[in-house]
């Protein structure tokens, strides 16, 4: 039970950095290695001085949805590990994690639909960018799918998972 309970805690950690490393980093669409977008902004290398020059996104219905999905999906994940660890504490031997696991589950759906959304409309929240057919998602975007089954996961095991002393 003891290595069960480490290996969801891992788990746990693992996805809310991956999520949050999603949710913060430049590559959700790359063209080339010189020009990137991410979820708050659009850069380009700039040559002469090897740094990075970063404009906002241009604002969109789907761009802030995606967003406040992200926020939300990295925001339930820390509220699920705090009460997972305050759980751990104070509640009785027998006793399930229903609210660690559902938290878990919500971030995972948010990730999802945050996910999807991007996938179905970048061209909208890419309208003034470059072509798009000469990009392609970056790992972030991909960071983010690979959240969703991990956050699901750990959910339905935190929802199944016992309090043993």
């Amino acid at each position: 039970m003891a290595l069960l309970l480490m290996f969801v805690t891992l788990l746990h950690v693992i996805t809310l950095a991956m999520l949050f490393i999603a949710t913060m980093e430049k590559t959700w669409w790359v063209w080339d290695d010189s020009k990137l977008s991410d979820l708050w902004y659009n850069c380009r290398l700039d040559n002469s001085t090897e740094t990075w020059l970063c404009t906002s996104t241009k604002e969109s219905e789907w761009l802030h949805a995606v967003q406040v999905l992200m926020v939300l999906s990295v925001i339930f994940s820390a509220v699920s590990f705090l009460v997972f660890l305050g759980q751990l504490v104070t509640m009785s031997k027998g006793g399930l994690f229903y609210v660690t696991g559902l938290c878990q589950v919500f971030a995972g759906l948010n990730a999802f639909s945050a996910a999807l959304i991007y996938t179905l409309h970048n061209k909208e929240i890419l309208q003034d960018s470059k072509k798009l057919f000469s990009g392609y998602f970056g790992y972030c975007f991909i960071l983010a799918w690979v959240c969703v089954p991990l956050l699901l996961c750990s959910g339905i095991i935190y929802i199944h998972l016992r309090k043993k002393e």
